[in-house]
């Protein structure tokens, strides 16, 4: 596997990835709330004048209703029996006060305590328009896009469907989950029927353009439409189009878009030069990086983790081996090499140039320093042995990260798959298609490449067949394998 697509998955969405605006609010015109009055202005008249003024006793009692509901929501939210609790509490209970409930369930990590209080929410009509968008928020990538859609679908009013505090909610869950053109039909439909794009929708469909193919072409289709609409640039969406262009390696094109928001008055923050940076890793262009990192420095910015750990990528990137050593010696220094992606970065570096040995030594150096792993470095050194033909080895290794770590992704389990299909290990091939299957991990279009040519290779045709036919029911072309 790959470290590009370990970087496209992981460490650029968690290290680059967009700081997105929040498309979770209170949506003013279907949520109740109760107007508070402020105290500050009474007191100080009170401060000026002889005659004194009454107020309002700030001990008074809450209505009999609030308290029972307050109450309830308790009750609920510390129940044992759920469904028994909703069945006695449920009544007197109104929809913000379950927007409370999934909340606080979901800052507990209770999941299936969320989805089943949503789901009593909509069978019992105590849905209101931020019922939806909070609970599509909260659920982030536990929510598939099939039941986030029919979630959305499910909203019996037209004009709730078409908020776009809903709309942007949804759409952020399946960027989250890919599927781009199913993402922009939805888009059109959802304007068709009267949706109002904000600077949130579009910000949140121009980071589904990072892992886009072609995702540039289908960002600057997104920026012409927002201008159109009368919409302007701002730091997060020029921050998010230098992301894409270093996805894409467009150097040329991030560099006119830094120097377009400059002209524009608006500012780059360090999110601005580490996206600009990344674009200049992608050809290894470490004279424009030592360029940059001096301005950063000029312009009274601190190069922070991100930075530097980009910068280090560049270097790999470059070729400059012996200085990335180095480099990485430095984040050791400063505390910026506590986890395993500046290790990951420079084995890469060492095995797709060919130096297996060095690759090797980083490897045994994570181990024995006890950097923290997620299991990248193991993806990695599991890559660089197929590469260079030790599939046992790959195996074993492979084997060795089943046994060591309980933890698995789609990136870990595509590299599983790889090495136990160039080994030709039939048995662990399946169990690892089955380890998805268990864990809800849904398979990519590289999983379904490396399956059908291993079930071709054994001339398992059936096997290649039946996998080219799901690959084709989960959206992906075959005409691509």
């Amino acid at each position: 596997m790959e470290l590009s697509s370990v970087l496209g998955t992981t460490f650029q969405n968690h290290i680059f990835a967009p700081p997105l605006l929040s498309s979770f609010h209170i949506i003013p015109s279907l949520s109740l709330t109760s107007p508070r009055a402020s105290n500050s202005n009474l007191t100080s008249t009170t401060s000026r004048t002889a005659t004194p003024i009454k107020e309002s006793n700030p001990t008074r009692p809450h209505s009999k209703s609030y308290l029972q509901r307050k109450f309830a929501i308790v009750e609920v939210q510390q129940a044992s029996d759920l469904n028994s609790s909703l069945q006695s509490f449920g009544g007197i209970l109104k929809p913000q006060d379950f927007n409370v409930i999934i909340r606080n369930f979901g800052k507990l990590g209770k999941w299936h305590h969320l989805s089943q209080v949503f789901d009593w929410m909509q069978q019992h009509g105590k849905t209101n328009g931020s019922s939806y968008s909070t609970y599509i928020k909260i659920m982030g990538k536990r929510l598939s896009p099939v039941k986030a859609l029919e979630i959305y679908n499910s909203i019996p009013d037209e004009s709730t469907r078409t908020n776009a505090f809903i709309c942007n909610s949804l759409l952020s869950c399946l960027v989250r989950n890919g599927k781009w053109e199913s993402i922009i039909k939805l888009f059109n439909k959802m304007k068709q029927d009267g949706l109002t794009p904000d600077s949130v929708t579009y910000n949140t469909l121009l980071a589904g353009c990072i892992k886009t193919k072609h995702g540039h072409s289908k960002a600057v289709e997104l920026i012409n439409e927002l201008k159109y609409n009368g919409l302007q640039m701002d730091n997060v969406m020029y921050g998010t189009l230098l992301a894409v262009c270093a996805s894409n390696g467009l150097r040329e094109e991030a560099q006119n878009y830094f120097n377009q928001m400059r002209e524009e008055g608006l500012s780059p923050n360090l999110y601005h030069y580490s996206s600009l940076l990344n674009a200049y890793s992608y050809e290894g262009n470490y004279h424009k990086a030592d360029e940059l990192m001096e301005e950063i420095k000029s312009s009274g910015l601190v190069p922070n983790k991100v930075i530097l750990t980009t910068l280090l990528k560049v270097y790999v990137r470059g070729g400059l081996f012996e200085k990335s050593r180095k480099f990485l010696a430095e984040l050791e220094a400063l505390g910026y090499a506590e986890d395993e992606m500046p290790y990951c970065l420079l084995m890469d570096g060492f095995s797709k140039a060919g130096h297996l040995d060095e690759a090797r030594s980083v490897f045994i150096e994570i181990q024995e320093k006890c950097v923290k792993s997620d299991g990248y470095s193991h993806s990695i050194m599991i890559s660089a042995l197929c590469r260079s033909g030790l599939f046992e080895e790959a195996k074993k290794l492979a084997q060795d990260f089943e046994a060591k770590y309980n933890k698995y992704d789609l990136v870990m389990l595509n590299t599983m798959l790889c090495a136990y299909c160039r080994a030709g290990e039939m048995e662990s091939v399946m169990q690892t298609m089955k380890k998805m299957d268990e864990l809800a991990i849904s398979p990519d279009y590289n999983t379904f490449h490396i399956l059908i040519k291993y079930f071709c290779k054994e001339k398992l045709y059936l096997l290649a067949y039946r996998t080219m036919e799901d690959m084709h029911g989960k959206g992906y072309h075959p005409e691509e394998v």
